[in-house]
């Protein structure tokens, strides 16, 4: 089963290499922690605070455009399984009336969701959430 899930907090440090993303469950109240890296923190903060507009495609612009220009409509990310400490994720993709799963890492799949308007939807599998949301 999958449980959507909405951005709800960002926390850079400066001084550490891992930084923390914090999803909230959408119709409820647990709360999911994902260590991403600086470059992917900082993406996400500054699309979501709209403090940034690049002159040309970052990487994320440059997947989103790449994914539309093939034809294809992002529909949501999955957060799919825990294995080793490590997070998987899919991006679900429409290619003409098909629904193709491309492995991404969450980081990548969540800062792709948020260069969309409204964000896209994310979703964590339930075992998910089960083993890591407080």
């Amino acid at each position: 089963m999958l449980v959507e899930m909405e951005l709800s907090r960002i926390i850079i440090s400066e001084i550490g290499d891992q930084q923390v993303i914090y999803l909230r469950e959408v119709n409820g109240e647990r709360i999911f922690p994902i260590l991403i890296g600086i470059f992917e923190a900082t993406t996400i903060d500054r699309r979501v605070n709209q403090e940034f507009a690049p002159q040309r495609p970052l990487t994320h612009d440059l997947l989103k455009n790449t994914i539309e220009s093939l034809g294809g409509t992002l529909k949501d990310i999955v957060i799919t399984h825990l294995e080793d400490h490590t997070y998987y994720a899919v991006l679900r993709v429409d290619q003409d009336g098909e629904l193709v799963e491309i492995d991404s890492r969450p980081s990548d799949a969540i800062a792709l969701s948020i260069h969309y308007d409204p964000p896209l939807p994310i979703y964590v599998h339930e075992s998910v959430l089960e083993q890591t949301a407080k």
